[in-house]
């Protein structure tokens, strides 16, 4: 599916590229009412324009995007946008100062870039509020048929109603043997005239949710309502493209082998392998007054050494020893043994806190990286320990160990740190997501979210 192998749904993206033309049209407006007063407009004596446009989007972009202006995912108020893109264009002004003291020909003057801004700011907040209120018509929802009733049914039935995805339930279509797990109110009828309901209740896409499809799916009432050009997806495809997670409790060996994605080529690790060292490296760069400064205040908070080390799996459940900054009391788990971090866990020491939050304490694996244990971005490593327990209870949780894990990953920014079987279920959901559909742009993806997962300080224990 074209949605898994770009991570940014076709809303999201008709949505930036409106803020980029809203960029273009504030800078010309901007440069215009400056220079009404002139005796000529002449947009030559600020060529290139290509430089200043293009620094002037890309920083606002990248803006809305840490103020999750581009999730489309839950419904916001016209108060909230504005808030959020008010917010977005007085934090634009910062790093394009930098840039413009790096890059002077990208550089626009305070005059043109405060009229630039508030002409952002309206044209944006018409924009994202104007296409906030249109997605919610009607005439912009697909109406989703949901053939079952059985658990997967009921599955995609609560997501439809919980999520502002784009999508209405028209309702539920019992097959023969399949149990009623959802609202006996929303079953409008039966599979053998699942044709003849899709048509009346004008469905643009049938879901495929049977738990047994052998001897319960009509397969020639799915295939005639094909012909009339309904879209047919299967439940745990289309719970993928909601979710960014895989559904892996009913999931088997063969959707694994013949679904598309989970292609890991030679080419794909050996180009990664690349991106991994120069990031690490461009990392340990930017990060070096961390590695001088935190080392003194750990000394200083508590006893015990600065650099820990710990067993992880790494690829192909090999071990390695993982580096981190110590957040812990010297000896934490002597005399409990491996446990989980816990929300409010007094081993954590008052620096600890702070280092987890701001993720400082993971610079030291970028040295992970450079070895060639770790990537930059994939499934986080976990201890030995709890590994052999996971596999016995989590379906295929081996598979998470066919890449190398990562610094970061699409759990760990798409989920808060996790305490439980539950929670290391839910993580598992999107680590299998990311080995199937693992793409420069789902890294890239994953990086960016990074930065905001940081900058809110969201997870960490």
């Amino acid at each position: 599916m074209s949605f898994m192998r770009n991570p940014f749904t076709s809303k999201s993206v008709l949505l930036i590229l409106g803020d980029i033309a809203v960029s273009v049209a504030s800078i010309y407006a901007g440069i215009f009412l400056r220079t009404l007063g002139e005796y000529s407009f002449q947009l030559q004596k600020y060529s290139p324009m290509a430089p200043k446009v293009a620094a002037f989007a890309c920083i606002l972009i990248f803006m809305c995007f840490l103020l999750d202006l581009y999730n489309l995912d839950k419904k916001v108020g016209k108060k909230e946008i504005f808030l959020k893109i008010l917010i977005a264009n007085v934090l634009v002004a910062v790093p394009l100062g930098a840039i413009y003291y790096f890059l002077p020909f990208a550089k626009l003057g305070r005059g043109i870039l405060f009229l630039s801004l508030c002409f952002s700011i309206l044209l944006q907040s018409v924009w994202h509020i104007g296409y906030a209120l249109f997605l919610r018509l009607p005439v912009a929802t697909k109406r989703v048929l949901i053939l079952g009733t059985g658990p997967i049914a009921q599955t995609m039935g609560n997501l439809l109603l919980r999520n502002n995805n784009g999508f209405a339930l028209a309702g539920y279509v019992n097959c023969v043997g399949e149990p009623i797990h959802v609202p006996k109110d929303d079953v409008i009828g039966e599979g053998e005239g699942l044709l003849a309901i899709a048509l009346k209740e004008r469905v643009q896409k049938i879901v495929v949710s049977l738990s047994e499809r052998r001897g319960t799916l009509p397969v020639r009432e799915v295939l005639n309502c094909k012909l009339q050009g309904v879209d047919i997806v299967d439940g745990p495809s289309f719970y993928e493209q909601l979710t960014g997670k895989l559904l892996i409790e009913n999931m088997n060996p063969s959707h694994l082998i013949f679904s598309d994605g989970f292609k890991v080529t030679a080419a794909r690790r050996y180009f990664k392998r690349i991106l991994d060292v120069i990031l690490a490296a461009a990392g340990l760069i930017l990060s070096w007054p961390f590695l001088l400064i935190v080392p003194v205040l750990i000394k200083l908070d508590s006893k015990g050494l600065v650099l820990f080390k710990q067993e992880r799996v790494g690829e192909g459940e090999k071990l390695f020893t993982l580096f981190k900054f110590r957040t812990m009391v010297d000896g934490a788990e002597e005399e409990t043994g491996p446990v989980w971090s816990m929300d409010g866990d007094s081993r954590i020491t008052k620096l600890g806190r702070f280092l987890r939050k701001s993720r400082l304490d993971e610079i030291p694996q970028l040295f992970n990286v450079l070895r060639g244990d770790m990537s930059f971005t994939g499934p986080r490593p976990e201890r030995p320990f709890f590994v052999e327990s996971l596999k016995i209870q989590i379906p295929y949780y081996s598979e998470r160990h066919c890449i190398k894990p990562g610094i970061t990953g699409w759990a760990q920014v798409k989920y808060e740190y996790g305490d439980s079987i539950e929670d290391a279920i839910e993580k598992m959901r999107y680590d299998l997501f990311y080995i199937k559909y693992q793409s420069l742009s789902l890294d890239m993806l994953i990086v960016m979210d990074t930065f905001k997962v940081i900058l809110f300080g969201r997870g960490g224990r």
